[in-house]
């Protein structure tokens, strides 16, 4: 039956479609791992309905929304002054207010205290000035919100919206979120559901079409909010012990969570555009985002339905967290889906999870519902109070607040932006551009090697993605791990600018570099006799040697068959072991065959 699938370009934006014969009633194929480009789906990455065919295709709508987890950078915790650590020994930092000790309050200190005790009084005067009692409330506030919350993470959050173009809500507030498990030990989490910081944002985002990078589509995925909140403790499951142990330096860390609605259609649309995400939030440095060390988890809602129809009960696939399994897990999702219901089961509102052996999700609880989880206004905490340069107030110093204007006038150029002046100052293909920005340093390493060659962009490119990017996925290395330095590589794109060595021979002299022995290109060059000949009269004599000894090459070439010239072109490089300029060889050649 899967055999029967017609697979319409990678990427989405239109109707899924899985075949079935008309009034044949027979179960579907069972669901595993599918291979790339045999899974029974189809979408089109332009847009619009994929028409059901001949073969009795029976069109689904799939329908995928996202719930992103952003850790944002911090040294401290989003209401306690614990550090905030990748790896540190379990409950190593944690404090009473972590801990959710009986008493305790969302505080960084006890200045909030002491402020409050001496409102009225000489102390109070001193500290806040002699104003009225509206102004000192004003201030209470202000000092409050920076005693009780991190001032980064605030802006960490607004400097996120206002990359997505969400509109910067400067009234936010905090509610609790019940819910009961191990590693929460309040019972409920500090979030933003009522008011969120920031809403009705948009990101923009590319994907191929037939996986062809010289062939891209640009989608636009809204943004509904984005919200300040905690993040729970880690619960540790040892199957040998049978036991469940709780570390709890990851509660009240700080993170956004960043909620988009649901207009992708497919596992690669969702990939493309946390892939964005986590560009622009590494840009701005308001998270590492980086998955594998949890700074950044996927939650996916997914349905599917008919057109024009409702949509249909929707699941929830928890805790992604690398890219390459979210497109995995919501491709296997949709597919599930549209099994279960084609063979007349109905889909559960459920959450389930991604298990990347088996390359399936499977259930692990039913949804309870909002209700349940009894939002309720924080009492501990006042509103957030935000300004710009309009309603910033006159007695009010710049620097103890946070002003969206001035977090706005100093946003770094986000990865779209950087691509197209990449293209613009360089001349490199567009596709380049995104290989450039998709590896941690490597724009960087580009435009070091630049300038520092005489070598033009567009040649430097094919070095940089073809030889340099190829060896560090070959040896698992970053590019800031990488043995060959950017001015290395330049000093050998030099050599090969300068043909003082050929191309076969540059590329033996990046892999001796790439052994990380301190040699220079120029050392190696010299050491293993690479440099061109530079003997005219020499490399003629060789030429009318290899002339002299192919005679029936040299008739063929005469009588017209111009290819055969590529034959004594090579036997030329292998007699001079490839220390022959290709280009002056043939020029040699083709005046001696004319003689």
């Amino acid at each position: 039956m899967a055999a029967a699938v017609a697979m319409a370009a990678r990427g989405c934006g239109g109707v899924w479609r899985r075949a079935r014969q008309r009034g044949a009633g027979q179960p579907g194929p069972r669901l595993g791992p599918f291979p790339r480009g045999q899974r029974a789906v189809a979408c089109n990455a332009r847009g619009g309905a994929v028409p059901a065919g001949k073969s009795g295709l029976v069109p689904w709508v799939p329908v995928v929304g996202l719930e992103i987890h952003a850790q944002i950078s911090s040294n401290s915790k989003l209401f306690s002054g614990s550090q905030v650590q990748f790896a540190a020994p379990p409950n190593s930092l944690v404090s009473f207010f972590d801990a959710s000790l009986p008493g305790t309050l969302p505080m960084k200190s006890c200045a909030f205290f002491y402020i409050m005790c001496s409102f009225n009084g000489p102390a109070g005067n001193r500290l806040l000035g002699s104003c009225t009692v509206q102004n000192k409330m004003d201030k209470v506030l202000f000092l409050f919100q920076n005693a009780v919350l991190n001032r980064r993470c605030v802006e960490a959050a607004v400097m996120t919206g206002l990359a997505l173009n969400c509109s910067i809500n400067k009234k936010s507030l905090f509610d609790r979120k019940h819910y009961f498990y191990a590693d929460l030990p309040a019972g409920y989490q500090i979030t933003q559901q009522r008011v969120p910081i920031a809403v009705n944002g948009s990101l923009s985002y590319s994907l191929c079409i037939d996986n062809k990078m010289s062939q891209m589509v640009t989608k636009t995925v809204r943004i509904k909010q984005i919200q300040l909140e905690q993040d729970s403790g880690k619960s540790l499951h040892d199957d040998t012990r049978s036991q469940t142990l709780v570390d709890l330096n990851r509660a009240g860390v700080g993170l956004m969570e960043v909620v988009m609605e649901p207009d992708m259609c497919c596992g690669e649309e969702a990939a493309a555009a946390v892939r964005e995400l986590q560009l622009i939030l590494q840009t701005l440095g308001s998270s590492q985002a980086v998955m594998a060390e949890g700074q950044l988890r996927v939650d996916a809602n997914v349905s599917v339905h008919h057109p024009g129809e409702p949509y249909g009960v929707r699941t929830e696939v928890k805790n992604i967290n690398s890219i390459r399994f979210l497109a995995k897990a919501i491709d296997y999702e949709i597919q599930r889906q549209i099994e279960e219901l084609e063979n007349g089961g109905t889909i559960l509102n459920e959450t389930r999870a991604f298990d990347s052996k088996l390359g399936c999700t499977v259930p692990m609880r039913d949804k309870e519902g909002k209700q349940d989880y009894r939002f309720m206004p924080e009492p501990n905490l006042p509103p957030l109070i935000l300004y710009d340069a309009k309603s910033l107030p006159a007695n009010m110093n710049h620097q103890q607040v946070i002003n969206i204007d001035w977090i706005h006038e100093r946003l770094p150029d986000l990865p779209s932006v950087k691509r197209k002046k990449l293209v613009e100052q360089y001349g490199i293909l567009p596709e380049h551009s995104f290989t450039l920005l998709n590896e941690d340093g490597l724009a960087e390493f580009f435009e070091s090697v630049v300038k520092q060659t005489q070598m033009k962009p567009k040649k430097v490119i094919g070095w940089i993605l073809k030889d340099l990017l190829s060896y560090l996925k070959q040896h698992s290395l970053t590019v800031k791990e990488s043995p060959v330095s950017s001015f290395l590589l330049a000093d050998l794109l030099n050599l090969l600018e300068k043909k003082e060595i050929s191309s076969p021979a540059a590329k033996q002299v990046f892999m001796e570099l790439w052994k990380g022995e301190g040699k220079t290109p120029l050392e190696i060059v010299k050491e293993q006799k690479l440099g061109l000949l530079q003997d005219q009269k020499e490399l003629e004599q060789i030429c009318q040697a290899v002339i002299d000894g192919q005679e029936n090459e040299v008739m063929a070439i005469k009588a017209g068959n111009q290819k055969v010239l590529n034959k004594l072109i090579g036997l030329v490089q292998k007699k001079t072991e490839g220390r022959s300029n290709p280009v002056l060889v043939k020029q040699l050649l083709e005046k001696k065959l004319s003689e």
